[in-house]
């Protein structure tokens, strides 16, 4: 058998080679990719700060109800957390023995003091006794009968008492329990006013330069998102709270919206700062970090990159600064397959 010449094997080579070669002519033209633009454009942004809290009563509205006297509690009509209206009954104590017989005492100093006066008088007028003495004897009596109702004011003229709501409100602190003896001036209950609410918010120390008195705040429950509060900042604390290492920053909540919260609630504020004019391009045309943030800008059918700064965030927006103006249109889908320089063919 006679070996291929290499004439032979030079034709082999040209034939394999045209039938694996694509049989559609090159093109000469680059490879471009799909994508989709959007139009930079300019408007204001608010610059925020969000901060986590809770719901508590207005200080400014909260009562604190004191015995005025040692005894025992004999019956609790709330428990805390609990409605309730003015004049509803919250408390029954009865008086303790001690404070009991020192209204007594003083009552009988009252009658024994009138009797003296009665007396000094009546030896007076048979000239067996002095002005003086007449004085001295009145000077008691007013001393014993001013001791007598201090300690009518105490509640110490009774056996029991029932104490009942001055206002309405919730029981937000109950220190007392059925059985309990209590000393005098013991705080018994707090009582807070059901319509006037605050927004305890936590700040970082670092942002507290930015928040000032009447700054704008929306409130938001956290297990109420539909619930959008607007109010503005009424107190701006000057320490760090040692349980969340925050500074509180206090906002009152509008009486007309407290209805439908619960007192203790989570809640979220979003605390306006500043508003300025900015260039605004949507969140998926940014690509990178933060530090190395760039886009795609569509010139001419190609893809030029653009390092940006970003800044505010608003919705599915975000404020840049850099090398663009409002009407240059950056790509928001298909940038993550480009290069510096592609072609590119807008879909929109």
């Amino acid at each position: 058998m006679r070996k291929p010449s290499r004439i032979h094997a030079l034709l082999l080579g040209l034939v394999l080679l045209l039938g694996v070669a694509s049989p559609f002519p090159a093109s000469a033209d680059s490879p471009s990719v799909l994508v989709k633009t959007a139009p930079v454009i300019e408007k204001n942004l608010t610059d925020t700060l969000d901060a986590l809290g809770t719901l508590d009563p207005d200080p400014d509205q909260v009562l604190s109800l004191s015995l005025p006297h040692a005894g025992l509690i004999n019956r609790v009509w709330v428990r805390l957390g609990q409605r309730v209206e003015s004049g509803d009954r919250l408390l029954e104590v009865v008086t303790a023995p001690d404070a009991r017989m020192q209204y007594l005492q003083a009552q009988s100093a009252v009658d024994f003091a009138q009797r003296e006066v009665e007396r000094q008088q009546r030896l007076l007028g048979e000239q067996l006794a002095t002005k003086s003495q007449v004085d001295a004897a009145r000077k008691n009596l007013q001393d014993a009968t001013a001791t007598l109702k201090a300690l009518e004011q105490r509640g110490q003229d009774v056996a029991s008492e029932t104490l009942r709501a001055p206002m309405k409100g919730i029981i937000t602190q109950l220190n007392v329990s059925q059985g309990q003896r209590v000393q005098a001036d013991t705080s018994a209950l707090l009582i807070a006013a059901e319509q006037r609410l605050i927004a305890r918010l936590g700040v970082e120390p670092e942002d507290l330069a930015s928040v000032r008195v009447g700054t704008p705040v929306t409130i938001t429950p956290v297990f109420l998102p539909e619930a959008k509060i607007r109010s503005s900042i009424r107190e701006v604390h000057a320490m760090i709270n040692p349980d969340t290492q925050l500074v509180e920053v206090l906002a009152e909540i509008p009486g007309q919206q407290s209805g439908q919260l619960v007192l203790g609630s989570r809640i979220t504020g979003r605390i306006e700062l500043a508003t300025r004019q900015s260039l605004v391009v949507p969140r998926s045309a940014v690509l990178g970090e933060a530090d190395h943030a760039y886009v795609f800008v569509v010139d001419n059918s190609k893809a030029r990159r653009v390092p940006v700064v970003t800044g505010i965030r608003e919705g599915d927006t975000v404020g840049v600064s850099g090398a663009l103006k409002s009407g240059d249109r950056v790509v928001t889908l298909g940038n993550y397959e480009l290069a510096d320089g592609m072609t590119v063919r807008e879909t929109r």
